[in-house]
């Protein structure tokens, strides 16, 4: 009988200790800090990015679901949900808000509070979007990555004279809903250097492709495809538009030219997610945004998709191909 006792009392405290286990993870998962992740693209879109943002935090010491949970917000090309998913992650009393891949999702999330600390990852100076008072001295609620997609148009440009010579008619492809395409317009007419250069506004996929059917009457040489989350989840759309219309394109994303455009030049994009990882992680450890210098992006590269040079009839000097970082043949 007292065999029986022992064996009914163990038990007890098993299935006591049992009952314990969902309640102790429940109240660990409370205690996780959670990190709110806001942007204009798509899940499918950014996986990839948001596999180096995850690196970024995993070289802090957070991985998620151990110590950290991940609240993604994602606006699907959507720029006019923004403002909402931002101040969703508000009412969730998230502990950072991270935008690490356009400026209008920093912006949004800029609006929606000035208590929770923002992480961005910009392509336009954040100075004069607003985001910081100053690159050095953030001050407010906002530090993050600048990673120069707007200040290295000039270069963009420079390339695309070199690698299509005979060009005289550029048109210009911005999405006006994002604020960053502002900027665009003003530093490729500065960057022109005696081209015409024609204005086009897309915002949507039909859009897109009138777009393409403005540029064949317009009679353009080159199209130079604006920043920004839109044109990065239609770069198939326009790699199909831009082989059917027989036209060299040139953008800020690696992505797009894997796709089929002729050629990228821009930021590291991964590394400048990677480095907003890192920066949330130093904000979740306890710094303070107004304390953390914005990040500028020291990783480059030009990316020259030969295969679509040759469809096009193009022939890509050697040097060019020599200063490549990679050429897809």
């Amino acid at each position: 009988m007292q065999f029986d006792r022992l064996r009914r009392r163990d038990f007890i405290t098993l299935l006591g200790g049992a009952a314990a286990w969902p309640l102790t993870a429940r109240a660990q998962q409370a205690r996780m800090p959670v990190i709110g992740l806001l942007d204009a693209a798509s899940a499918g879109e950014r996986a990839w990015l948001v596999a180096a943002f995850r690196q970024g935090l995993s070289d802090s010491g957070y991985v998620e679901g151990r110590n950290v949970a991940i609240e993604f917000r994602w606006a699907d090309g959507h720029y006019d949900r923004l403002p909402e998913l931002a101040a969703d992650l508000v009412r969730r009393q998230v502990s950072v808000i991270a935008t690490p891949g356009t400026g209008a999702a920093g912006l949004a999330a800029k609006a929606a509070t000035t208590t929770i600390p923002i992480v961005f990852g910009v392509g336009d100076d954040p100075v004069k979007l607003g985001l910081v008072a100053s690159l050095n001295r953030p001050g407010g609620n906002a530090t993050g990555v600048n990673f120069f997609a707007s200040e290295l148009v000039a270069k963009r440009m420079q390339l695309l004279r070199e690698i299509v010579p005979t060009a005289d008619r550029v048109a210009l492809l911005i999405n006006p809903t994002d604020r960053a395409n502002e900027s665009t317009r003003r530093e490729v007419e500065a960057a022109a250097g005696g081209l015409r250069i024609i204005v086009l506004e897309a915002s949507t996929i039909r859009e897109v492709d009138a777009a393409f059917e403005s540029l064949a009457r317009e009679k353009a040489d080159a199209l130079f495809v604006g920043p920004g989350a839109f044109f990065s989840a239609r770069r198939v759309q326009l790699a199909v538009l831009a082989a059917r219309y027989n036209l060299p394109v040139v953008h800020g994303t690696r992505a797009s030219a894997e796709a089929g455009g002729l050629m990228s030049y821009g930021s590291d994009t991964a590394d400048a997610f990677r480095q907003v990882g890192v920066y949330t992680a130093r904000i979740l450890k306890g710094a303070k945004p107004a304390d953390l210098p914005v990040l500028q992006s020291s990783k480059f590269e030009l990316v020259i998709n030969l295969s679509t040079a040759r469809a096009l009839g193009l022939t890509i000097q050697p040097g060019i191909l020599a200063i490549a970082d990679e050429v897809i043949e």
